[in-house]
């Protein structure tokens, strides 16, 4: 049980890398597109579309194996760092599912401010960047809130 337990925990630790790190390959990204002549553009927007399904796809992984982790770990579910975790969690799924995909919707709308867009792009960025920095914390630290 042991064993297995390591092997979750190394699982979550790397799909939680996985789910943080490519977010901040966006940051530069989106600094391009500000300057993009068109034919660039389409590739930067694909870019950053796998980097959403690459961090949304890992999302996946931590959430199984933070379930796991919980049925085989030491804590039960009624710790506050868990709740809190579980919570910051669904807000950023919320986010990641609504918040980008319709910026990208977006970007190609003939009404839109292309400016305004980009700037939204990296808000939403830095917001989901925030969100999974709370989540981490809340995992590494562990805090006993209630």
């Amino acid at each position: 049980m042991n064993f297995y337990y390591g092997a979750i925990v190394f699982a979550h630790v790397v799909s939680a890398v996985i789910s943080v790190g490519p977010l901040f390959l966006l940051l530069p990204l989106i600094r391009r597109l500000r300057t993009a002549k068109a034919e660039a553009e389409d590739i930067y927007l694909a870019f950053i579309r796998v980097i959403i399904r690459l961090v949304m796809h890992s999302g996946h992984v931590l959430v199984v194996t933070g379930i796991l982790l919980i049925l085989f770990g030491p804590w039960p579910w009624n710790t506050s760092w868990i709740i809190l975790t579980i919570g910051v969690m669904l807000l950023s799924g919320f986010f990641l599912a609504t918040g980008f995909s319709s910026v990208l919707k977006r970007f190609h709308e003939p009404s839109n401010d292309r400016e305004a867009v980009i700037n939204k792009l990296q808000r939403t960025a830095w917001v989901y960047i925030g969100l999974l920095m709370v989540m981490l914390w809340l995992m590494v630290q562990k805090p006993a809130v209630w």
